[in-house]
């Protein structure tokens, strides 16, 4: 019990997560949106049936109509009727180094985005929000980048080979041993691409007979590994840890299904940063459960490493937490690293087994060592170890990050997720009000990413910043200015909360709130 309250207390000091609720009317507008666009796309689907419009998806020939259809109707009917509508906001064609501001190629479309046509015309100088650039290291500067060039002149581009065969270079062993060194683990391996580190090595982890439990809101890559791997399955809802510890013990106390054999293995999987939401895992209170439990824990740092932490060190850091409590610690290189790629990190034992049964390791080719070069890169000027200030660009992305937080809320913008993540929700809701924020932004020269259903909620769908130490105050106070305008334009500021622009003197965020959490705490204190 002391471990739990400790924990809780650990997470709440390093911690404040916003998820506010829209008003009722909000979620009313919402679902009605959706229904009528649902009722016009049935509509159309009858109309192309009668043979009144042109249907352009693909289609079984004529001669094939009595074979089992490979095209689904149904399931392109979201794709057919709402998607391609408003498909002009996703795909967008870049043309220059995705840094904090990038150039767009315009395009057109004239039969209502079923094909585009560019019209050579530039877009110059649009100010980026939507990478995952969190540290700046997505540049182009010669003297920067030296280095890597004499990489790619001595290694070449491509290995062509596994690290098994003869794709083992002395510049992934040289990576392996820093990635450990800057984690504070005993050993790590690297793989050429992010998604692969968690789709191919979780199956490589558990089977058959294992029980893994998933957080709700847990990354494609790590779902996907999940299924591949044969395990049991079980979603807890996240961050909740009443949940997570009510399975524990149902899956202690019941075993498997059938036999009730004992599992196994259990395995915890969260992610360090949850990339929608913009929360931080629970990560003392999660370790404190899986001790007690005596359960494995999984740990993607996708977008927490190099981007939270005094110096980059990610989650564990930020809550002062042993990395050696951790016992798979995965991330990636394609974020705050400007690269790609990703590894998996943890004891000695758990690389040497991962190198001989990862599919990843076994059959992929290794990392391009240009790709391995501007990690260490990176890494190295991190640590301080290029001679810059060490934590620089950190304090500097921990300033962006509290800055744009604060005025949003200022605004009105309901926004989600951890005062200290860099991942920025700002909460849409209506499907109309989706495709009319991200293309007022663009033509505002703001480029922003949206998410919808079903990558959402269906009453959840919004804009997703990212904020970059390569952002100057001036490029946030741009793009806020902007977003002030379309906020009032498009009726967006949802909030009802009353936020002070001097905190410290005066917070009347959410009394209502405020008092729960202070029962909370008496009740933890009580128990």
């Amino acid at each position: 019990v002391r471990k739990l309250m400790w924990a809780s207390f650990a997470f709440r000091q390093h911690s404040q997560e916003s998820f506010e609720q829209a008003p009722m009317y909000v979620a009313v507008l919402t679902y009605l949106g959706f229904g009528i666009v649902t009722l016009f796309g049935y509509f159309r689907d009858f109309l192309r049936a009668v043979g009144l419009e042109k249907c352009h998806l693909a289609q079984e020939r004529q001669e094939q109509k009595d074979f089992v259809p490979l095209y689904q109707d149904f399931e392109n009917f979201y794709t057919r009727n709402l998607y391609m509508r408003v498909r002009d906001n996703w795909n967008r064609p870049i043309c220059s180094l995705p840094g904090p501001v990038f150039d767009l190629m315009e395009r057109v479309s004239d039969d209502y985005n079923w094909t585009f046509r560019l019209t050579g015309k530039t877009i110059h100088d649009v100010i980026n929000m939507g990478s995952y650039n969190y540290l700046g290291f997505a540049e182009n500067n010669a003297d920067f980048l030296k280095t890597v060039a004499d990489t790619a002149c001595q290694y070449g581009v491509g290995v062509c080979s596994t690290r098994q065969e003869i794709g083992n270079l002395s510049i992934h062993e040289e990576l392996e041993q820093l990635v450990a060194n800057f984690i504070g683990v005993e050993s790590s391996m690297v793989f050429g691409m992010g998604f692969a580190t968690n789709s191919m090595n979780i199956p490589a982890l558990v089977g058959k007979g294992c029980l893994i439990l998933s957080d709700e809101l847990n990354h494609t890559s790590l779902i996907l590994g999940a299924r591949l791997s044969g395990a049991t399955i079980r979603v807890f809802k996240h961050n909740n840890m009443h949940s997570l510890e009510k399975m524990l013990r149902e899956a202690i106390c019941t075993g498997q299904p059938r036999t009730h054999r004992p599992w196994r293995k259990i395995l915890i999987m969260v992610e360090g940063i949850f990339s929608m939401e913009g929360s931080v895992v629970r990560l003392p209170e999660v370790i404190a459960l899986k001790k007690k439990y005596k359960a494995y824990l999984y740990l993607d740092e996708a977008h927490s490493i190099g981007a939270v932490g005094s110096t980059g060190r990610g989650v564990t850091e930020l809550f002062g937490v042993n990395p050696a409590d951790v016992d798979v610690m995965m991330g990636t290189f394609t974020k705050s690293f400007g690269a790609a790629g990703g590894y998996i990190a943890g004891k000695k034992e758990l690389v040497d087994y991962l190198r001989s049964r990862s599919h990843s390791a076994v059959y992929a080719p290794s990392m391009s060592p240009p790709v391995a070069e501007q990690i260490i890169r990176a890494m190295k000027c991190i640590m301080g170890h290029d001679g810059s200030t060490e934590g620089e660009r950190i304090q500097q992305l921990a300033e962006n990050t509290k800055y744009f937080r604060a005025r949003l809320k200022e605004m009105g913008f309901i926004i989600y997720g951890n005062d200290s993540s860099p991942v920025v929700p700002i909460l849409l809701y209506m499907p109309g009000k989706v495709v009319a924020f991200s293309r007022a932004m663009l033509e505002r020269r703001i480029g922003v990413v949206v998410v919808g259903f079903p990558a959402t909620p269906i009453t959840e769908a919004r804009a997703r910043f990212c904020v970059s130490a390569a952002h100057t105050r001036a490029m946030l106070d741009q793009v806020l200015h902007h977003l002030d305008e379309v906020g009032n334009a498009l009726c967006l500021k949802f909030s009802r909360r009353k936020y002070s622009p001097r905190p410290e003197l005066f917070d009347e965020t959410d009394f209502e709130l405020d008092t729960a959490d202070v029962t909370q705490d008496t009740y933890t204190t009580q128990c």
